[in-house]
């Protein structure tokens, strides 16, 4: 048996311990091996044409009514990145990406913004923690995202099998529950980034200080600073800045070569720590001088100004993430509606896509993308006999 199927054995073991019974734990690798395949579409009826499952009835019990629980999965994933990709100067990055969804039933589902797609869009929301070490990237909690539009119709929350305890959080208040999570787990968290979502919560920047936590998070051009006794508009201090104080630094390598931009940084008021430091973090365009980007930061006084570079550059893991899950391992072609549903096919995928970076983080190339057991012909003519859409 080779290293990479040994390691797949250890690793579907491993999780298997959370599946009383033996059907469901066989199904659970079935699941994961469909989701490393290459199969193109990761649905119930190709990860059940890929096992050689006449029927995805058995996928649709895993995902459903099958007795496991998806938080626990999660913990050994945190234990397994801990043991795999943990670094002194590891990163965690919040952010989100969007579901788009046909219909109300989905749970969390309605018109909202989505990133992915760039526009309003009748979607879910689900919010993200990813681990950025130089070791690799991979992503190691979610939360479904719930609008008020669920949380105040209770009937709704029901159908969708969503727990009656949970209430409405916002987007900062999920991603601070993973942090949390995440820092009980004891992964070596060095810094933590995110996107004017997360940067501009007052009550998730002052949490993270209360915990000595470095951060860099985005802030968007209306922010106000203080600086002494007066207090001033991000953008007004950009616009302000001398020439000769701008900086040319990269913060790390992109399709196209080092990202190099000008930066600038400005101490803030920081009077309940000493030995830590606020700052306003500018960011602007070599070639196109209006553009900027703000952060506000936390750290240790004597942190360099490239340290913060690299820590703001370091965010874009998270969106190589993405692109990665759902591409690789079908973070998004799930078919399921309920509550239960989303988090069991999300976590699976993020079990799959930290194994595959720990492969690549090992050098070990893949043996298991191979063209699963049974008959596509044979899984087709059971859809047409049912009425169903064929692919």
């Amino acid at each position: 048996m080779s290293n990479w199927a040994k390691s797949f054995e250890t690793l579907a073991e491993r999780i298997g311990a959370h599946f009383a019974r033996s059907e469901a734990r066989q199904r659970c690798k079935s699941y994961l091996r469909g989701l490393l395949s290459s199969v193109e579409r990761k649905n119930g009826w190709q990860l059940a044409e890929y096992a050689g499952d006449p029927t995805p009835y058995g996928i649709q019990h895993l995902l459903g009514r099958a007795r496991w629980d998806a938080d626990a999965v999660r913990d050994d994933l945190q234990q397994y990145v801990l043991e795999h990709l943990a670094h002194p100067e590891g990163i965690a990055v919040v952010d989100e990406t969007g579901f788009l969804k046909k219909g109300n039933q989905s749970a969390g589902v309605q018109r909202q913004y989505s990133g992915t797609a760039g526009r309003i869009e009748n979607c879910q929301i689900g919010v993200f923690l990813c681990y950025v070490s130089p070791k690799g990237s991979t992503l190691i909690d979610r939360r479904l995202y719930l609008p008020k539009s669920w949380t105040e119709d209770p009937p709704r929350c029901r159908k969708a099998g969503i727990p009656k305890e949970t209430g409405f959080a916002t987007k900062p208040q999920l991603a601070r529950q993973m942090l949390q999570h995440a820092f009980q787990a004891g992964l070596p968290v060095q810094w933590v980034t995110g996107d004017t979502v997360y940067g501009s919560d007052r009550r998730l920047r002052l949490w993270l200080e209360e915990q000595r936590q470095a951060y860099v998070l985005a802030v968007s051009a209306k922010e106000s600073v203080c600086i002494g006794w007066k207090t001033h508009r991000v953008r007004d201090l950009a616009l302000g800045t001398e020439e000769t104080a701008w900086v040319r630094l990269s913060c790390g390598n992109g399709a196209k070569g080092p990202r190099e931009y000008e930066w600038v940084r400005y101490p803030l008021n920081c009077p309940d720590a000493p030995q830590w430091q606020r700052w306003l973090l500018i960011r602007r365009h070599p070639d196109e001088k209006e553009d900027y980007a703000y952060y506000i930061v936390y750290a240790p006084k004597d942190t360099p100004l490239t340290s913060f570079v690299r820590v703001a550059g370091a965010r874009w893991a998270v969106e190589r993430c993405f692109q990665e899950a759902k591409g690789e391992v079908g973070l998004d072609h799930y078919e399921v509606r309920s509550w239960t549903g989303w988090h069991r096919h999300i976590t699976l995928a993020m079990v799959a896509h930290a194994f595959l970076t720990v492969m690549r983080a090992q050098g070990i190339p893949s043996d298991l993308r191979k063209k699963g057991r049974g008959s596509f012909q044979s899984l087709t003519a059971f859809k047409r006999s049912r009425g169903l859409r064929c692919p």
